[in-house]
């Protein structure tokens, strides 16, 4: 009887970490975040979303959104660690009107989000921290550098965007 327990118990496990598919996992907005179109003052918002597959068990991925006052799209600062296999940098810019969509089928929740003159103010220093990120080429799981590596490391440089990202964003400690 032991030995059917533990053969349903894996055969489970297995099927839940072989359900997720990131071709066709969705990547749709959350609607979570400030439509660019609607909100005119600037915006940094910090989402967080379950790893993919198996890892969300135990991880969330984060990344870092930011959009100017006026601007009409979101810059979006991410690392994403299937790049370097790519011969690309794990650190990965873009601009999009849809920061907050879908983690491969994950939904984002904000760990923190900073609207107005603060926001304004801190922008700059963001974009320069992006710059001045040390470990742009590289990725590793654990202990990392990895995509919760970045915005802890992110917010060291800049104490006054108060983000604490939770025991959750394995690989946040790399950046003390």
């Amino acid at each position: 009887m032991k030995k059917l327990f533990t053969l349903a118990a894996l055969a489970t496990l297995v099927s839940a970490c072989s359900n997720s598919d990131w071709r066709t996992a969705s990547r749709e907005p959350a609607g979570i975040a400030p439509n660019p179109s609607e909100e005119q003052e600037a915006v940094i918002e910090v989402y967080g979303a379950d790893a993919f597959s198996w890892r969300g068990w135990f991880a969330i991925h984060t990344w870092i959104a930011t959009k100017e006052a006026n601007a009409d799209e979101y810059k979006v600062h991410e690392v994403v660690g299937w790049r370097i296999e790519r011969g690309q940098p794990a650190l990965h810019t873009y601009n999009t009107a849809t920061p907050d969509r879908f983690w491969y089928g994950a939904k984002p929740e904000k760990l923190l989000s900073l609207k107005g003159a603060q926001a304004a103010e801190l922008i700059p220093r963001i974009e320069q921290a992006v710059v001045d990120y040390p470990w742009k080429d590289q990725y590793t799981v654990f202990p990392g550098p990895n995509s919760n590596t970045f915005p802890a490391w992110v917010g060291l440089q800049i104490p006054e965007l108060g983000l604490d990202l939770p025991f959750s964003a394995i690989g946040k400690g790399y950046a003390n």
